[in-house]
């Protein structure tokens, strides 16, 4: 169930908000030029690759891609195995690589084809928590700060939209207020 859940900055136990409903949703996101859509998901077995995932959603993609000027898509794909000790680490590297606060020069597109990821922006003196899962598309403007939490045991397979080859990469604000708010394992219990 996609969640959004907005807290002080300074306090994460002060929530001012909390909602699935899809209309206040619109209500708290909107006005920050942030959408949230929702798509209708396709039957693919938890292991299928990038092409696959593309050949499935090649309408939508175009679509996203014709208004948003991306051109490059791909998909990232978590699927856990947490009793082998190399894909712990490398789960644990991927999580804390978007943890820490940061921007992009470019829009943040992302479908979420399966599981869950949660999305934080923190926008004046709030964090707005937005938990994406199966069937949301979320659109995060261009110099936003944010943080991603994909869990503590990642599982999501995601498809990208990128303008440019370079515009995942994050320009990090040094701010630590990630590491005051919750984690996305502590907003879903």
């Amino acid at each position: 169930m996609t969640i959004v859940q907005v807290m002080a900055e300074e306090d994460r136990d002060v929530v001012l908000a909390r909602t699935t409903d899809r209309d206040e949703i619109a209500e708290l996101l909107g006005p920050f030029g942030i959408q949230l859509a929702q798509w209708p998901t396709k039957a693919l077995t938890r292991t299928a690759a990038q092409a696959e995932v593309l050949a499935a959603y090649r309408a939508e993609v175009d679509a996203v891609c014709a208004v948003g000027g991306y051109h490059m898509v791909d998909v990232v794909r978590m699927v856990p195995d947490p009793d082998n000790e190399e894909w712990r680490i490398q789960a644990k590297g991927a999580r804390e690589r978007f943890l820490d606060e940061h921007r992009h020069a470019e829009n943040e597109v992302r479908f979420f084809v399966e599981g869950r990821g949660c999305f934080y922006l923190h926008l004046g003196d709030k964090v707005y928590a937005v938990v994406c899962e199966q069937g949301d598309l979320i659109s995060v403007p261009a110099g936003t700060t944010h943080w991603f939490d994909m869990g503590e045991v990642p599982r999501f397979c995601a498809i990208r939209f990128f303008e440019e080859e370079d515009g995942w990469i994050g320009d990090f604000t040094g701010n630590l207020i990630a590491e005051r708010m919750p984690t996305l394992d502590e907003l879903v219990v």
